[in-house]
């Protein structure tokens, strides 16, 4: 069997940049390969230039930027005999199958027997790239699909045939979901496959329905929104994510691919607006706009959209119209509304229900297998399946039925049934026969939500709940808004810890939860309020009511495992800090941003940054490196681009703690670590600093003087900056003085409400409450 340890990406371009980074991220050492440029000084120029702009790219394909050391610059015509030694040969060039069958042949001289290659194609079929293949290398070849960026979509689909070696499957799919994240959904090998075949007809669709029903760009982003469970981008601003530029290739190879009568060939449209957008370098927001754009002539920043009428820019409008009115009420009441909006509404999410109706089964193994690519590829609240069921699938097939529409097979016959079932906490998908088979996870899978269908919480509020993940650990999950943290959830934290301390059933505890964000900090509505009525013994009750619970957290008699994914930052970064280990998602965003709402780290978060950069052993000698790391961490409200970032240069997640690739393999992650550490397990002891005091002071007022002539600070930042400095040098302390943890507290507590008292920090707090953005006052 072939155990991938090395990797080679042949095509440079942004895919196969994208998939290098990615493996590079997970600790494969990469070959990236391209051609020669014609003249060319530097042989390997092409390769060279895509890392140089990967490493300036924004969001970044790198977790680090150190992992761009793990890919090497290489070219077609010098290093094919380098291929001797890589595991995975994985092909990212043009999408044309004559082309990829030649490199194909090139490849079949220098690679390894054993060696594994894939193909990155996005919508030729297994069996045309095999086409004329030795038999024995084409039982070593598949297709892998990753989605674009492939660091952040978390889709990979997976095209064998029975004919493959098991070995192959096996360990691609390890590789896939287990170090590189993916969620692996297996294809039929199908033009297409199965996101981009009914992804692709989705968009056209819906940009056909956009033009035939007059709607403007601004309608149909709207219209395609949350009550049809898609992403904040609707449609076009999807497109212009992805790049214009990729679509009409996509769209042209699907056409060219599927077969006579099928609705997407139907559906299909050139579009001379769109192929002048793209000639024009208008590709979206990697080019110089898209749909949309900002306009900064003149020095102003006006965002921009194109009419579809006369084809040029015009400001962003607010779109209205009945269906946008009653879009909260669900995805039903939109095509009730009765106007142009919810008729173009069920144009297109009609075409898109009945092709998927028509195909699932001939291009996936399940209609689950469906729902799951078209979430994970698109970034879908639910898949096609799972929003008929919203819908009502009986409501889909009467209405196509109404309008003299062929209602397909699958939507026949699930009848006045559901495409889902929950029976005794398991949930179920239907077959194509009408029966339902359970859903399995995958070994080493472990959803917080499987654990709550099939149970009831230990503890509960409004704000928290608690639940059993077996062996003795429990789960402690937000529940409250964007998991902000407040009394509320500070007052069932604390019985859960006390609840593990003196029942012997539970033996550590877990902190984890499915949202998009992990915890987005402490509630400022809350302290907005009480500063506005100058309830100050609340305040400082909230302040310190925190501070004993995270520190009862970090000296509790029982492992405590923080697992963070997405957001976690002020409040939700000091939990992470106050445990025991850290098993993030790889896709963790976190750091103390507490100056940005006019204020400073509350919760421990100024004396944990003390502590673990004092602690650092990469840190020069003395105390004033530490604290100027922890002051630019702080004063500036740095957030780390990804757990390895936290890791690495925050130091907010530990040396020893782990980051796991694949959000759904988290929870099951942080299980294991909690019970490796429940044997002989006993608490931290407490830290003890020395600080410099006026000394320290002096230098990090120099710093901030200096930022403030450079424009770089304004007169506020200063005020709340000079607080922060206070907390970290120990404000009246001295190099000869001990200080505790709870001491740094006590500081910690004067500085915030101080701050809290300024009217300028109580500005910054009410506009990013009303517009979830910073104010720099």
């Amino acid at each position: 069997m072939t155990e991938i340890r090395k990797i080679a990406v042949i095509g440079s371009g942004v895919m196969g940049m994208g998939i290098a980074a990615q493996c590079a991220n997970a600790g494969y050492k990469v070959d990236l390969l391209d051609i020669v440029p014609e003249g060319a000084t530097d042989r390997d120029a092409v390769a060279k230039g895509a890392i140089k702009k990967a490493l300036k790219t924004d969001p970044a394909p790198f977790m680090h930027k150190s992992r761009a050391r793990y890919v090497t610059p290489c070219n077609l015509e010098d290093h094919l005999d380098r291929l001797a030694d890589v595991d995975w040969i994985i092909e990212v060039i043009v999408e044309r199958a004559d082309i990829k069958q030649g490199l194909y042949k090139q490849l079949a001289a220098v690679a390894r027997p054993d060696a594994i290659i894939t193909s990155n194609t996005s919508t030729i079929p297994l069996s045309i790239l095999t086409d004329g293949m030795d038999p024995a290398r084409a039982k070593r070849f598949a297709i892998t699909h990753f989605f674009n960026p492939p660091r952040y979509m978390q889709l990979l689909e997976l095209v064998t045939t029975d004919a493959t070696d098991a070995d192959v499957v096996d360990e691609l799919r390890r590789v896939c979901d287990v170090a590189l994240g993916k969620k692996v959904i297996d294809c039929q090998d199908t033009p297409g496959f199965i996101a981009n075949r009914l992804g692709s007809l989705l968009l056209q669709a819906a940009s056909n329905a956009t033009a035939d029903h007059g709607l403007s760009i601004e309608q149909a982003d709207a219209l395609a929104g949350r009550h049809f469970g898609f992403p904040s981008t609707g449609i076009f601003k999807l497109m212009d994510l992805v790049g214009l530029d990729l679509g009409p290739y996509v769209s042209k190879s699907l056409y060219d691919n599927v077969n006579q009568g099928d609705l997407f060939r139907e559906e299909y449209r050139e579009s001379e607006l769109l192929d002048k957008m793209i000639a024009e370098g208008y590709t979206g927001r990697k080019g110089k706009g898209g749909w949309y754009r900002i306009n900064r002539e003149g020095g102003g920043r006006v965002k921009e959209v194109r009419d579809l009428k006369t084809g040029e820019y015009r400001p962003v409008e607010k779109p209205e119209g009945a269906a946008l009115a009653v879009s909260k009420k669900g995805a039903r009441a939109v095509f009730k509304a009765g106007d142009h909006l919810a008729d173009a509404a069920w144009c297109y999410m009609s075409k898109y229900f009945v092709y998927a109706a028509e195909h699932a089964l001939d291009i996936a193994q399940s209609i689950f297998d469906v729902d799951e690519a078209m979430k994970t590829g698109y970034g879908l609240k639910w898949g096609p399946f799972e929003l008929m069921d919203v819908v009502g699938a009986a409501w889909v097939a009467g209405k196509l039925a109404e309008e003299g529409r062929s209602v397909p097979p699958l939507l026949q016959q699930v009848g006045e049934g559901t495409f889902y079932k929950v029976e005794d906490g398991e949930r179920f998908f239907m077959l194509g026969d009408g029966s339902y088979q359970a859903i399995v996870r995958p070994e080493g899978v472990l959803l917080l939500s499987d654990i709550k269908r099939r149970s009831e919480p230990v503890l509960r509020s409004s704000a928290a709940s608690v639940w059993d993940l077996g062996d003795g650990v429990l789960c402690f999950e937000f529940t409250t808004y964007a998991n902000s943290l407040d009394d509320s959830v500070m007052a069932i934290l604390n019985n859960t810890i006390a609840l593990i301390e003196k029942d012997e059933a539970w033996r550590a505890l877990v902190i984890h939860n499915e949202g998009r964000n992990f915890s987005v900090g402490a509630n400022l509505g809350i302290a907005l309020f009480a500063s506005n009525i100058a309830a100050w013994p609340q305040v400082q009750g909230g302040i310190k009511g925190g501070q004993d619970t995270f520190m009862k957290l970090r000296f509790s008699g029982f492992p405590v495992v923080s697992a963070p994914s997405g957001v976690a930052v002020g409040g939700g970064c000091e939990i992470l800090m106050h445990s025991d280990a850290v098993q993030a998602h790889a896709e963790t965003y976190t750091g103390l941003v507490e100056v940005g709402v006019g204020v400073l780290p509350g919760w421990g978060g100024c004396k944990e940054m003390i502590r673990r950069h004092s602690a650092n052993k990469r840190s020069a000698r003395g105390p004033m490196p530490a604290l100027v790391k922890a002051f630019e961490l702080i004063g500036t409200g740095q957030v780390a681009k990804s757990a390895m970032e936290a890791q690495r240069d925050m130091l907010i997640i530990n040396e020893a703690d782990s980051i796991t690739f694949n959000k759904e393999r988290v929870l099951y992650d942080a299980k294991q670590r909690a019970l490796s550490m429940v044997e002989g397990y006993e608490p931290p002891e407490e830290a003890t600093f020395r600080l410099p005091g006026a000394t320290g002071r002096a230098a990090i007022d120099m710093a901030l003087h200096d930022f403030h002539l450079k424009g770089m600070a304004t007169d506020h930042d200063m005020t709340v900056g000079r607080a922060v400095g206070q907390v970290l040098t120990g404000e009246d302390t001295d190099v000869t003085e001990e200080l505790t943890e709870r001491d740094l507290l006590k500081l910690e507590q004067k500085y915030f409400i101080k701050m809290l008292k300024e009217p300028k920090s109580l500005a910054r707090m009410e506009y990013m409450l009303n517009t979830n953005k910073p104010l720099r006052n």
